[in-house]
């Protein structure tokens, strides 16, 4: 069952961050979404995401298309939640393993 969370930020900071997600092609809720399960695959708060300059960008994006072009394949946005949502299972299973290992004194 999903849960909602609310935060209050002000108003300068909310819209720019706003038109920081949007320019990365993203909402904000899919953006803190993405945080949070990075948080889980990092078992803690993971590494900066910052924007990309254009040099940074067209390299990626040159990189990617070479790739495709060699035969490379993509994953779909469902396979990528797929994965992420396995990765939290897994991390929540090692959690659990690690948790009773240790009140049980192994």
């Amino acid at each position: 069952m999903a849960k909602t969370i609310q935060v209050r930020v002000d108003e300068h900071l909310k819209n720019s961050v706003d038109e920081l997600f949007s320019s990365l092609g993203l909402d904000t809720s899919t953006a803190i979404r993405m945080f949070l399960v990075a948080c889980m695959e990092a078992d803690g708060i993971p590494v900066a995401v910052r924007k990309e300059s254009w040099e940074e960008r067209n390299e990626r994006l040159a990189a990617a298309e070479a790739y495709r072009k060699a035969g490379g394949k993509y994953l779909t946005a469902e396979e990528s939640l797929a994965n992420m949502r396995a990765a939290m299972e897994r991390g929540r299973a090692a959690r659990n393993e690690a948790h009773w290992s240790v009140a049980d004194g192994a």
